[in-house]
């Protein structure tokens, strides 16, 4: 179907949120196609408290928050509106629910219909990251801080089940998700 647009969520993640919206923001500067921006309630409060609202607006795509209890904006899915939907940065909450079927909020809603319409899913989950030799990895909080993170094990476990599920593929680093998006695109018919 033309006119075709990319659903990307925000869960409340700082981890590579940053570059999550770079990647947004490269997607309007290089004219690369159509964007609808989904945040979750935390993604609100954490974009806030990062202080990037500024760089949320100047990315120009339209954003949906999470304000209703039976996420109204997935019915976008059925009406053909979107061929990939991105989930980037995904918190361990949300790829749990996701792994074991919830559909309580509005990203994991969206993910559960772009499933049951066959719309292939991108997700960068913040967990995936590999464990460096020193047993931890850096991620930037709030004001510029950086802090150590250690994945839990349940974590990387649910990260592994959820790649098992169909039209889903996990992107461990921001290479492998800026990869799978131009795919997707250069896919898309003009």
């Amino acid at each position: 179907m033309q006119n075709q647009r990319l659903a990307w969520a925000i869960t409340g993640s700082g981890h590579y949120l940053r570059e999550s919206l770079a990647i947004l923001q490269a997607l309007k500067d290089k004219n690369l196609g159509h964007v609808d921006i989904f945040l979750s309630r935390a993604a609100a409060e954490i974009i806030q408290q990062y202080g990037f609202q500024a760089q949320l607006d100047a990315t120009g795509h339209k954003v949906y928050q999470d304000k209703t209890a039976s996420s109204v904006p997935v019915e976008l899915f059925y009406a053909g509106k979107y061929h990939t939907l991105v989930i980037a940065p995904a918190t361990s909450n949300t790829i749990a629910k996701m792994a074991y079927g919830f559909s309580d909020s509005l990203v994991t809603n969206l993910y559960a219909q772009a499933g049951k319409t066959m719309v292939p899913s991108i997700i960068f989950a913040c967990d995936t990251v590999p464990v460096l030799t020193s047993g931890f990895i850096e991620s930037e909080a709030p004001r510029d801080n950086m802090v150590q993170v250690f994945p839990r094990q349940i974590d990387l476990d649910n990260v592994t089940k959820l790649a098992t599920f169909e039209h889903t593929l996990i992107a461990s680093d921001m290479h492998m998700l800026q990869q799978a998006i131009s795919m997707r695109l250069a896919d898309m018919p003009k």
